[in-house]
């Protein structure tokens, strides 16, 4: 089964967590987290219509600007997702710059704030000089971005201040067994898009033109084939305790790619508790409990520069599996 999607962590372990994902068949990335996005292309900056911020630390956020020049003339909108602060943190960086001539540039900047129970939805437009304006808040799960061929969801665990962890989940995969399509005389086509939309959207009742004939989508169901669409899940900056545990484990359970901070090691756990971070084993300890597939452990204490293998073999000893300290390469 063909994933919908590709991703990649941008700087090493000791620089910081920022995970792109890019989408083939909807041509968009996203971001979880911002912080030094320079090793992405113009080009794949452009690309980004949506922006994942966990907290908003200077090593998490400082990317704003440079995402924010690149999309400055763009037609899509941005879409900015954050735990409460993320609105006043956004329209205080907006505030430091002078924009008495954009009102003629199309760009928009949706912000979403999230603080476990409500969501609120923010706009910011070049039109209106990037003025803040309100447009509706409502109860929420913690469901961000539902499209279609993905979600990504949050929950809110602390870090002295709240911060998010996200999970991205594909939704129910559709692939042909293009021998049945042989079979039946068609060709591959367009037509298979707008197939594979309406079988995951249940809409196996409607009518589908191929090849100027109009078909009935549930006589052609035999050559479609079903699969589960894979999750990933993305934890940082988070501290060591029951509850910020009680409420990770089911969140990220069963998670195909695990992305988490493994700042300290075990020897400082101390020093982990005050500053609020997870050791490496502790980041094992968690993925093995959850059930998760794959762990790659980031955002290291430039304290271990000479010796990131440490943290690494803490992490497999905790996990009971191969652990990476980079990219979940396929």
């Amino acid at each position: 089964m063909k994933q919908t999607f590709r991703e990649r962590l941008l700087n090493d372990p000791f620089g910081d967590p920022c995970l792109y994902v890019r989408f083939a068949r909807e041509k968009r990335a996203i971001l979880f987290d911002i912080g030094d996005i320079r090793p992405l292309t113009p080009s794949e900056l452009h690309r980004v219509t949506d922006v994942f911020v966990s907290h908003t630390h200077i090593d998490h956020f400082i990317g704003f600007d440079l995402l924010l020049r690149i999309i400055l003339r763009r037609d899509i909108p941005l879409n900015i997702y954050g735990p409460a602060n993320i609105v006043s943190n956004i329209e205080g960086r907006l505030a430091g710059y002078n924009w008495n001539l954009i009102e003629d540039y199309p760009t928009v900047i949706n912000v979403y704030s999230f603080n476990g129970k409500i969501a609120k939805h923010f706009r910011f437009r070049a039109k209106k000089r990037f003025k803040k304006e309100f447009l509706h808040k409502q109860a929420s799960d913690g469901m961000l971005l539902d499209a279609r061929d993905f979600s990504v969801r949050a929950i809110v665990l602390d870090h002295g201040t709240p911060c998010l962890a996200f999970s991205l989940e594909e939704k129910r995969q559709i692939s042909i067994d293009k021998d049945r399509l042989l079979k039946k005389g068609l060709k591959v086509g367009p037509w298979l898009t707008e197939f594979r939309e309406m079988v995951t959207e249940g809409k196996i009742d409607g009518h589908i033109i191929i090849s100027g004939r109009r078909r009935k989508v549930s006589g052609l169901m035999d050559i479609a084939r079903e699969g589960q669409g894979l999750k990933l899940s993305y934890v940082t900056d988070i501290a060591m305790s029951s509850k910020n545990e009680k409420r990770l484990i089911p969140f990220i359970k069963n998670s195909d790619f695990f992305y988490c901070e493994g700042y300290f090691s075990e020897t400082d756990r101390e020093r982990a508790i005050e500053r609020m971070h997870l050791t490496a084993s502790e980041a094992g300890r968690i993925a093995k409990k959850a059930g998760t597939k794959r762990l790659a452990i980031m955002h290291f204490s430039p304290k271990y520069s000479d010796n990131p293998e440490m943290l690494v073999r803490e992490a497999e000893a905790a996990f009971g599996r191969k652990v990476t300290k980079g990219p979940l390469r396929r």
